[in-house]
């Protein structure tokens, strides 16, 4: 067992740095209603709103802060010294999920399922932006099943005509499935790939070990949701598309998907897919027609909080790891699932890679309690900020709320919680 050691001067500013990004997301809706207020000042408080700005403008403080301490050389040796893999390939990922030619294919593709099955195809459309494209994760990776199913769901549930409370219940539930709807292989979700090749986890052995108990969760989840929004699914039979009509060429439609299964294939190398991606912008630029605007902006928000998330979170080994590695395993399920809620759950798995001699059980209550906690906040796992930049402005004051996404959160959740360790 591991005991908190004496902290630096420094780690305690990046603690201290890290509880106020925390308390900020929380406070995110309050900035945009004091922009409204004062109108004078909006722009700042506009840009102090944004979720996604957070935890990289909290960052830029903590180099600022290790520059002062310990000068300018070692602060940014530390900031250079971060892996920013995870935050360019979100980037890259959602730009080109988000493409008009893909999410038409989708779209489509929904649409054909939604008209054979014997249910109204309002709530066919809604269940399977809950449930199928989560679990689609695990073949497309976690960001561009956020990505879609967020994209999807927008004209039909995240708009005014939905009381707040269901838009947050759905939200919870979109984001739990995501997290665990990516288990059912051993690269898609990222706390399952920080500790695949150091534990040894295949697909074969995600997909028999935790994957049919999060598809059984994710299905319960979607259902629940969609039965709770039932009423207001039902009175837009026919909500806006997703994309301007008609479907692109076919050759169009099968070369973003072959850009789409390059980045994912090269996700562990950042100049490949970089590369791949600069592709794919001439592309989109060579054929406009058939083009809608690129999210490059909303895409670019989310690196960027990744990117200060890596930059926070690299100082907090500290005081998470001796907690991680002095749990038992039932406590650490629940421990895990709470942790990951103030921590990114690929960032707290990374962590207990490093505990020499977990056991079995250890390890598996850890990657669970990860996973299924991984819907509570917007930092608990990567996707998340994705999935908030796309649907914000379907939320009062445009802004998803901290308290209410927590609220919303705690039922699926709780499912999930209860398919990985009962079942």
């Amino acid at each position: 067992m591991h005991s908190l050691s004496s902290p630096t001067t420094v780690q305690v500013v990046a603690a201290a740095l890290f509880a106020l990004a925390l308390i900020h997301t929380f406070a995110a809706r309050q900035f945009e209603r004091l922009a409204h207020r004062y109108p004078r000042h909006g722009g700042l408080f506009h840009l102090l709103g944004e979720v996604e700005v957070v935890f990289g403008a909290w960052a830029i403080v903590l180099v600022a802060a290790m520059a002062l301490l310990q000068g300018g050389a070692q602060a940014l040796a530390y900031a250079e010294s971060r892996h920013y893999t995870e935050p360019l390939f979100v980037f890259a990922v959602m730009v080109v999920a988000a493409s008009r030619p893909i999410l038409v294919a989708v779209q489509a593709g929904v649409d054909a399922l939604a008209r054979v099955l014997p249910l109204p195809t309002p709530l066919v459309r809604a269940w399977l932006g809950l449930a199928g494209v989560p679990l689609l994760g695990s073949l497309i990776t976690e960001p561009a099943a956020m990505t879609l199913a967020a994209l999807m769901l927008a004209p039909q549930v995240f708009h005014a005509g939905v009381p707040q409370r269901l838009k947050y219940f759905a939200l919870g539930a979109l984001f739990v499935n995501v997290s665990i709807g990516g288990t059912l292989s051993a690269f898609a979700a990222p706390p399952v790939l920080m500790v695949a090749a150091a534990w040894g986890w295949d697909s074969l052995f995600m997909l028999q070990t935790f994957g049919w108990k999060a598809a059984i969760a994710v299905v319960v989840n979607a259902t629940l949701a969609t039965l709770a929004l039932r009423r207001h699914l039902l009175a837009q039979p026919a909500p806006a598309g997703l994309a301007e009509p008609g479907m692109p060429p076919t050759a169009v439609v099968l070369a973003h998907f072959g850009f789409l299964a390059g980045v994912v294939l090269l996700a562990h190398h950042p100049v490949a897919f970089l590369g791949l991606f600069l592709m794919f912008v001439g592309y989109t630029a060579a054929y406009p027609k058939h083009q809608s605007p690129l999210i490059v902006k909303e895409a670019l928000l989310v690196a960027f909080f990744l990117a200060g998330l890596v930059v926070l979170g690299g100082m907090q080994q500290w005081w998470l790891q001796p907690i991680v590695s002095g749990l038992s395993s039932g406590t650490l399920f629940v421990g895990a699932a709470a942790l990951t809620a103030i921590t990114d759950n690929a960032a707290l798995t990374y962590l207990g890679s490093l505990i020499e001699g977990m056991s079995e059980a250890a390890r598996y209550s850890l990657v669970a309690g990860a996973v299924a906690g991984g819907g509570l906040t917007v930092i608990a796992n990567a996707p998340n900020p994705a999935g908030v930049a796309l649907l914000k402005a379907g939320f009062d004051d445009g802004a998803v709320g901290a308290g209410g996404l927590l609220l919303g959160a705690l039922l699926p959740t709780a499912i999930a919680l209860a398919a990985l360790w009962w079942l």
